[in-house]
């Protein structure tokens, strides 16, 4: 039951980009949450996904001596969900929320990057990614709001 958890129904156990394979399976979770139940619903779930990965994190760490496993991606899915919750349901903030994302997520800058060289355990494997999440959000929302007012797109209404 861990290992499908963390691995996101074995989204993580993917040869190759692991992580990327996590946020997509990620956001096509999220897609339905958003449209049936909210953005506020995906985002308290997004919260609820970072505190109860903790521990088992912690633990698989321990078993296994490695940290921040390629095939963890429960980190990625919580940090997708937040950004996503943040965008909205537009095609195109969706599609930016997950290329932000995986930037964010990839590159780590500034306090991204310190969360997860500093913390360790099961906390600084979520906390990386969460900041990576709402950095990414503010980043699609601060895109939006640029385009818009610059005359590129037009708002919804």
């Amino acid at each position: 039951m861990r290992k499908l958890f963390l691995t996101f129904f074995y989204s993580g156990l993917v040869p190759f980009a692991p992580g990327t394979f996590g946020t997509l399976a990620g956001a096509v979770v999220a897609y339905f949450i958003l449209k049936f139940l909210g953005a506020n619903t995906l985002a308290l779930l997004s919260i609820l996904v970072f505190v109860a990965a903790i521990n088992p994190i912690k633990e698989y760490e321990k078993e296994t001596n490695s940290h921040d496993n390629s095939c963890i991606v429960i980190d990625e899915v919580a940090g997708i969900w937040l950004t996503l919750s943040m965008c909205g349901l537009s095609l195109f903030g969706f599609i930016l929320g997950i290329i932000y994302f995986r930037l964010f997520d990839i590159y780590k800058p500034s306090v991204i990057g310190r969360i997860d060289r500093e913390v360790k355990g099961g906390l600084g494997v979520m906390g990386d990614d969460m900041l990576a999440g709402f950095f990414a959000g503010l980043s699609v929302l601060i895109t939006l709001k640029a385009l818009i007012y610059f005359g590129i797109i037009l708002p919804a209404i």
